[in-house]
C-alpha cells in the first residue's frame, strides 16, 4: 500500500522566464578537433569499429550487430572505449579526429528520401531532441499519442522554446505522423505561445510555474484519470519528444539536412543565457571557450537546468542528442550536501507535486529498503522535479537517493526474474 500525506500545501512558486526577454542571436559553435560519440545497450569487446577508420558525416556505423551511431562529422576513428555516465550507466565512446569540412554520405541521403517509418527504424534512432527516437518507433503496444514539447523541462532554459518560433514546425510534425505511425500529436507550449496553429494538431498551454512542464505534469494533463504514476509513459500510449527533433526531420525530408547539430541554452555564472549550436559530440569545454565562459576549482559544471540537471567530472564530457543546457556556477554559488540526518521539517512533503511522503521515502532509502521504498513509499511515483532538494533545510541530497534507489530496485527486479 502506497502511503501518501493528508496535505500538500505551499509550493514554491518558481516561474518559467519568458523567451522573449531572455534570447538574442544563435551563436555557432564551429566544427571541433575532434568529436565523441556514445553508443549504449553494447559491449566493448562486440564493437564492430577500428580505429583507423574513415568516416563521412551522416554515415551510419555498427557499433555492433544491433547498435548503431550516426557519424556527426567527417574524419577518422581516433579511439573507442568504455564510458560511464551519470549513476554508473555504461556506455561505449567512439572518438573522430576531424578532418574538416563536411563530407556527406551519400547513402544515408539516399536511404532518406522519402520519410517512412523503416528508413526512420534503419537510420534515425537518435535525432537531436531525442535521444532514444528508436524507442518510440519500436514501442510496443505502439504509441497512440505523441506529446512534442514546445516548453522546456527545466527553470532558465530556452531551447525548446526558440524551437517554436522557427519555421518548418507543421512541416515536421507532418513527417512525425509518417515516420512513427502516430495518429494523434499533442503540442505543448508555455502561454506566450497559445495563439499557434498547426493544422491537425492539439495545442496545450503549460502553466508557467516549475515543474508545469515536466513529461509527468503533462502525461496527467493529457491522460487524466488514465494517468498511472510510476508507469513508464510508453506503457500507457504516450510519447515526448521535443520541437527540436521535429524541426530536425523538417530539416532533414525538405532540405535534406541530416541532424547532425543541437541547440543549446548556456547559462553562465551571472545567470545570463547564451543559444549557441554545436555539433553533436562537441566537449563541453570547447562550447565554453568559444563562449570566453572560464572555470576554476570549486566551480560546478552541470550538464541541463538548476533544479534536474547532472553535475559532469570533466569539461571533456561530450554534448548528446539530448543536450538541451549547459549550466556554469561559480564555487561561492554552489549548496554543498550534508552527510546529517532528516529532521523532519516536512518541506519536501509540502513541495512535492505529486504528494509523495518524501520524509519516510529517504529513511528507507537510507537504509537500502528499495523494495519497501517502492510498495509502501511510492518510490517510482517520483517525477523527479528536484523540488524535494530544493526546500530542504538540512541539505540533504534527497534527489539523488531517490535516483539511486530507483536504478537500485530496477536492478534487483531483474536479477529477481533472471
Amino acid at each position: 500500500m502506497i502511503r501518501r500525506p493528508f496535505f500538500n500545501l505551499m509550493r514554491p512558486k518558481l516561474k518559467y522566464p519568458a523567451i522573449e526577454d531572455r534570447v538574442g542571436d544563435l551563436t555557432e559553435v564551429g566544427l571541433p578537433a575532434r568529436v565523441t560519440l556514445l553508443a549504449g545497450d553494447c559491449d566493448i569487446g562486440s564493437i564492430n569499429l577500428k580505429v583507423g577508420t574513415a568516416v563521412r558525416t551522416g554515415e551510419k556505423l555498427s557499433v555492433s550487430d544491433d547498435v548503431y551511431i550516426i557519424s556527426t562529422v567527417t574524419g577518422t576513428i581516433s579511439a573507442i572505449g568504455e564510458y560511464t555516465g551519470y549513476l554508473s550507466q555504461g556506455y561505449v565512446s567512439i572518438s573522430i579526429d576531424v578532418s574538416g569540412e563536411d563530407q556527406w554520405d551519400d547513402g544515408t541521403l539516399f536511404a532518406l528520401k522519402e520519410p517512412g517509418f523503416e528508413v526512420a527504424r534503419d537510420y534515425l534512432g537518435c535525432i537531436p531532441g531525442k535521444a532514444d527516437f528508436s524507442s518510440l518507433l519500436r514501442s510496443q503496444p505502439p504509441v497512440n499519442t505523441l506529446v512534442v514539447t514546445g516548453v522546456d523541462q527545466d527553470l532558465l532554459v530556452l531551447t525548446n522554446q526558440r524551437m517554436v518560433l522557427s519555421e518548418g514546425l507543421s512541416a515536421g510534425i507532418e513527417y512525425l505522423k509518417k515516420v512513427t505511425r502516430s495518429g494523434r500529436v499533442i503540442l505543448a507550449v508555455g502561454p506566450g505561445f497559445s495563439l499557434v496553429d498547426v493544422p491537425g494538431v492539439d495545442v496545450l498551454v503549460v502553466r508557467p510555474v516549475y515543474p508545469g512542464s515536466l513529461p509527468a505534469m503533462i502525461a496527467r494533463d493529457v491522460l487524466g484519470a488514465d494517468y498511472i504514476p510510476g508507469r513508464s509513459f510508453q506503457e500507457m500510449g504516450i510519447g515526448f519528444l521535443g520541437a527540436e527533433a521535429v524541426l530536425s526531420l523538417s530539416g532533414l525530408f525538405d532540405r535534406g539536412e541530416f541532424p547532425v547539430d543541437k541547440v543549446i541554452t548556456v547559462i553562465g555564472k551571472d545567470g545570463c543565457t547564451e543559444l549557441v549550436k554545436a555539433r553533436i559530440g562537441t566537449s563541453v569545454k570547447d562550447i565554453l571557450d568559444v563562449l570566453g565562459i572560464e572555470t576554476s576549482h570549486g566551480d560546478r559544471v552541470v550538464l541541463g537546468g538548476p533544479m534536474t540537471g547532472k553535475a559532469i567530472y570533466s569539461e571533456d564530457v561530450p554534448i548528446l542528442a539530448d543536450t538541451d543546457a549547459i549550466l556554469v556556477q561559480d564555487a561561492s554559488q554552489v549548496v554543498l550536501s550534508e552527510d546529517v540526518q532528516c529532521v523532519n521539517c516536512g518541506e519536501c512533503v509540502r513541495a512535492c507535486p505529486v504528494g509523495i511522503p518524501v520524509n519516510m521515502l529517504v529513511r528507507v532509502l537510507g537504509c537500502s529498503l528499495y523494495e519497501e521504498a517502492a510498495e509502501q513509499y511510492d518510490l517510482h511515483g517520483c517525477i523527479e522535479c528536484g523540488l524535494c532538494n530544493y526546500v530542504c533545510v538540512a541539505r540533504i541530497p534527497v534527489f539523488h537517493h531517490i535516483m539511486l534507489g530507483k536504478q537500485e530496485h530496477l536492478k534487483n527486479l531483474e536479477g529477481t526474474h533472471a
